[in-house]
């Protein structure tokens, strides 16, 4: 591996507008540059290259990232040789960082014993005469050589050591096939095969580097699926089976489908629908959606509502509300005790496609699952259905999400909107974590005060001539992140994005985490206005809300009538500005 210092500068040399001209159109405009997106087909340039921060991001297909993501993404190479190759072009001669490249070396010995042990239970599956029952299930799940070929499918035999054996001989130390969870070692100190008697699906990562596997038992063995332990290559938060082939396709066709085995991704893949991925012997998780996000905003998920593992996460156990994750989350209506394996195997393929592009929000699914279980043609069938419901409602964030389907839920039980409405009046929103009801007004006033750092952080000479100080964040966090940089930020001669340090100090880290964000910056005029209207708009809604307590025979000469309508005054001129 290299130094940190040395990818600095390799980034600080390399210019990004050029880079990405090499491959494609580009367009300045305003102050930044504009470019036919390489990833996805357009006619109109949609992404935003930030050539001061150089990092790019695409509103069509939501790509982005810096210099080295551009050269890996476009030229097929990993981080290490888009670095080689960007600091060859810069004249750049790099150094080694002896401890990362100890980690670095580590991770290839694990992901190498990974990558033996796929060719081992590949072989071991095409070839072994033990290997029948496995070629028979596969074969009955509709998988021909072709299929199993592509997907490196395995089988591990019973007996407990047939890999160690094979691994050892080929001189893969012990302590390597046990941190790559290949292998356990029992009390005696010996080592034995982590997977027996199992069909293996290998799991690779979004590099394509093969890192665990998921097993299915022949017969009646339990568990009936078992998964690769954690290991430092192998952590099933952050892996979806499938998505470093879905990748490729999700942001060109706009979506992914989130099955619940691996099975059904095979199937949703031979049957064409190749954005489809599965969790690895885990509940679907946020750590899951922040993988599919770098890809696609919108995420279908087609599995059995009642099932243990997938159907959580359309009850909502275990997974905040869409408007939270800040996607459109999706439910494709699968026929009942029928999963997309079983379609594409029962030729039903077009079934299966109808129901992904008839998929409903996963707030409309939760809904109407728990209507459909009462009579609404007695009033109270729709009482009943209505304190149902309620707690769906309750948890919704955005305030015209729930506002629209307070309307719905009334239109569907045929009554005033209002009475669903006084049903939730006056009582605390539940929520699956622990926390307060959120003050909406706040997250605006948060969302903005985010932007407005952002902005300080790329231009900090604007910054100072708009006079932003510490006084304008009220977030704890951005206040904090703000004090860290502003003695740089008020200097007299500072030009340039601001420097910014790696530290596991929570504050850099927030700091980096704003400056690497792929978003086109705002600027800090237009932010601090943004502000200073958030500040005037919140007086004004205090005022009307006091002026609305006084008595009407006293508003007229009101000293807080007087106020609001020089604040709504200010408000308008600062409008115009």
């Amino acid at each position: 591996m290299y130094s940190v210092e040395d990818k600095e500068r390799v980034r600080a040399a390399t210019n990004l507008v050029e880079l990405v001209a090499a491959v494609t159109k580009v367009k300045r405009t305003g102050r930044t540059h504009m470019a036919i997106c390489p990833f996805h087909q357009e006619k109109t340039p949609s992404m935003s290259i930030d050539a001061a921060r150089g990092l790019y991001y695409c509103h069509g297909c939501h790509a982005s990232g810096d210099v080295f993501t551009f050269v890996q993404e476009t030229q097929g190479l990993s981080f290490v040789e888009a670095l080689e190759l960007l600091a060859s072009q810069a004249g750049i001669t790099l150094t080694r960082d002896p401890t990362a490249n100890r980690r670095h070396a580590w991770r290839r010995e694990l992901i190498d014993a990974v990558r033996r042990a796929v060719d081992f239970y590949h072989r071991v599956l095409t070839k072994a005469p033990e290997a029948g029952p496995a070629r028979a299930y596969l074969r009955s799940r509709g998988y021909d050589a072709d299929t199993v070929t592509e997907f490196k499918l395995g089988y591990s035999p019973p007996g407990g050591n047939a890999l160690v054996r094979e691994m050892q001989a080929a001189g893969v130390d012990d302590k390597v096939l046990v941190a790559a969870g290949l292998a356990r070692r029992g009390r005696g100190g010996s080592i034995y095969d982590e997977m027996q008697n199992r069909v293996l699906f290998p799991v690779f990562d979004l590099r394509g580097d093969p890192v665990g596997f998921g097993g299915r038992a022949l017969g009646d063995e339990q568990p009936k699926y078992r998964n690769t332990p954690e290991t430092a290559i192998y952590k099933k938060s952050g892996l979806l089976y499938g998505l470093d082939r879905a990748r490729r396709h999700i942001p060109r066709v706009g979506y992914a489908v989130v099955v619940e085995g691996y099975t059904d991704v095979i199937a949703l893949h031979k049957a064409g629908v190749e954005v489809a991925v599965a969790t690895c012997g885990t509940a679907l998780g946020e750590e899951h959606f922040d993988l599919l996000r770098r890809f696609t905003d919108r995420v279908v998920l087609a599995f059995d509502a009642d099932s243990a593992g997938a159907g959580a996460a359309l009850r909502g156990d275990s997974l905040q509300t869409p408007t939270r994750l800040e996607m459109d989350l999706r439910v494709a209506d699968l026929p009942e005790g029928k999963d997309p394996a079983d379609l594409v195997q029962e030729d039903r393929v077009d079934d299966l496609l109808e129901a992904l592009a008839r998929s409903r929000p996963l707030i409309r699914f939760r809904i109407d699952r728990e209507l459909a279980r009462f009579d609404l043609s007695e009033p109270e069938g729709k009482a009943r259905a209505l304190q149902a419901v309620k707690p769906r409602l309750e948890v919704i964030d955005d305030e015209i999400v729930r506002a629209e389907y307070v309307r719905y839920v009334a239109q569907v039980l045929d009554i005033d909107p209002a009475t669903v409405n006084r049903n939730l009046a006056g009582r605390p929103r539940q929520s699956h974590r622990p926390t307060a009801p959120k003050d909406h007004s706040q997250d605006r006033r948060a969302r903005i005060e985010t932007e407005l750092l952002r902005a300080v952080l790329a231009e900090p000479a604007e910054a100072r001539r708009m006079g932003v100080e510490a006084a304008m964040f009220r977030d704890p966090e951005l206040r904090a992140a703000f004090e860290r940089v502003a003695g740089y930020v008020l200097e007299d001669d500072t030009e340039g994005p601001v420097p910014l340090r790696s530290s596991d100090d929570p504050t850099d880290r927030r700091l980096l985490e704003l400056a690497t964000d792929p978003r086109p910056v705002g600027s800090v005029d237009e932010l601090v206005r943004r502000l200073q209207e958030y500040e005037l708009e919140a007086r004004i809604a205090e005022l009307r809300g006091r002026l609305a307590r006084l008595d009407p025979a006293e508003q007229a000469s009101s000293p807080t009538l007087q106020e609001l309508v020089r604040l709504q005054e200010a408000k308008r001129e600062l409008e115009r500005t």
